[in-house]
């Protein structure tokens, strides 16, 4: 049986090269061809992206991705089915970190991380997706700029962006889910 490979792009098991076709029906497409799929991605929901993963992937989107992650995968799957997707030697580079990287090493270098202590240094920007649009919120010295406005917390910049009570950190995925949940909050 063949062994698999970890793409690091997506996530996702890939075959070794010399059992993938180069594309996926056998001939090269026309560029304008991947480029009005792109086109088409771009006009889709959150639910019609979900749909098309489905489709490309033959499995369910992950629950957690946003909209602008499901179309970046979805985007860069399509063209690498397409156009090629990374070289022998670029794989063969990215197989030499991800197996530097595996193991008790890895185990280490992620317990150390601790979501509750990540410090947000001036000029980090923060992304979330609410009401099937972007929020960005950049970090600034004496707090968070959002919407030509300043913050003092995240929470303030939460309720400003909901119209309801949120944990700041936890609203922009920087806290994992705790055991009190939000009345009327809405992902």
């Amino acid at each position: 049986m063949a062994k698999l490979r970890l793409s690091l792009r997506t996530g996702l098991n890939r075959q070794p090269d010399a059992m993938q076709k180069k594309y996926r029906n056998g001939r090269a497409p026309t560029k304008t061809s991947v480029e009005d799929e792109i086109a088409h991605l771009r006009g889709l929901d959150l639910g019609g992206l979900r749909a098309r993963w489905q489709g490309v992937f033959r499995r369910p989107a992950p629950a957690h991705l946003t909209r602008h992650l499901l179309f970046a995968v979805i985007a860069y799957r399509l063209q690498a089915d397409r156009l090629g997707d990374l070289d022998h030697a670029t794989l063969q580079v990215l197989d030499r970190t991800v197996a530097k990287l595996e193991g008790p090493a890895m185990s280490a270098r992620l317990a150390s991380f601790d979501q509750k202590r990540t410090e947000l240094t001036p000029g980090t920007v923060l992304v979330r997706e609410w009401d099937r649009q972007s929020q960005r919120v950049m970090v600034i010295a004496d707090g968070f700029a959002w919407n030509g406005q300043t913050y003092d917390s995240l929470s303030k910049v939460a309720f400003a962006i909901t119209g309801t009570r949120w944990n700041g950190p936890r609203f922009f995925g920087l806290r994992d889910k705790d055991d009190r949940s939000t009345t009327g909050a809405r992902p």
